[in-house]
């Protein structure tokens, strides 16, 4: 899909699972394969645990317990390095669909991740960097199985430059029927235990953040057939100005096609600063599709 508001498309959204595996290693065996580090103990990050990590075939073996009271699909990020601690960046990982209650086992290699850096030829450690939920019901990505409300939401990866965030939503009619939009995007921001977050503005149009970012002009009315699309920009500042107060982290954003439609969950990491505000630009029809 082409979007003016990005420099590179994205899955989003919404959920993925962050796994860790970072232990001391113990001595090689006598046929000279590589040390493995020892099978414990491992840290657990909001319910996701490691298991085993073994540098030799780059696979870590891992569970995740949904300790929440609905279906969830984790987002999982890892951070990778080498064995002289290079940072190699972060890769993404998906279990989708965990129920209440139930912990899920599975095992990952470092080819298979999301976001992998081209550099990580060989990664050594592998790190729990951060993990993300959404509830399932509100899950949404660029493909697979079409939600029921006929709509498919999901967020790029956007594009940042001198503390300008930008990002884009995308809308896919993945229904049957012609969708009609006219007007905003309606967005919730939402800290990391999913709950509003309090004293930040949402502004209609990038411009009232910074021109020339393509999420600004008037709405016009869209009528999308199924298999046409539309997106919308979110843009923000990460300034942080002293004795302004705390500076505001917002995981996950709410999306409603339309006031009253059925919500979907993305996760664009809005590192709001201490600024107090975001833009969202109008619905326009992406003809890139």
């Amino acid at each position: 899909m082409r979007s003016p508001l990005s420099t590179s498309a994205a899955v989003t959204a919404v959920g993925v699972l962050l796994l860790t595996a970072c232990g001391t290693q113990s001595a090689g065996s006598q046929h000279g394969t590589s040390p493995r580090p020892e099978a414990a103990p491992y840290a657990e990050k909001d319910g996701v645990k490691v298991t085993d990590w073994n540098p030799d075939t780059q696979r870590a073996e891992f569970e995740a317990t949904n300790r929440e009271s609905e279906p969830s699909t984790y987002t999982v990020g890892f951070a990778l390095r080498t064995d002289s601690g290079e940072g190699l960046g972060e890769a993404r990982q998906t279990v989708s669909a965990v129920k209440p209650g139930q912990t899920v086992k599975s095992s990952v290699t470092v080819s298979d991740l999301h976001g992998l850096p081209s550099r990580a030829h060989r990664v050594a450690h592998v790190k729990i960097a951060r993990v993300r939920s959404v509830p399932t019901a509100e899950d949404s990505s660029s493909g697979g199985t079409c939600p029921p409300s006929g709509v498919r939401v999901y967020a790029d990866e956007g594009d940042a430059a001198m503390g300008l965030r930008v990002i884009g939503l995308h809308l896919e009619n993945c229904g049957t029927q012609t969708r009609r939009l006219n007007g905003y995007p309606n967005v919730q921001l939402l800290d990391e235990a999913h709950k509003p977050v309090d004293g930040v503005k949402v502004l209609q149009g990038g411009s009232s953040i910074a021109t020339g970012t393509g999420a600004d002009g008037v709405p016009q009315p869209l009528a999308l057939k199924p298999g046409e699309r539309a997106y919308a920009g979110l843009v923000w500042r990460n300034t942080v100005e002293a004795g302004v107060g705390d500076p505001v982290n917002a995981p996950y954003v709410r999306v409603r096609a339309n006031p009253g439609d059925a919500p979907m969950m993305v996760i664009p990491e809005l590192d709001l600063g201490t600024t107090g505000k975001v833009g969202v630009g109008p619905w326009k029809r992406d003809s890139g599709r």
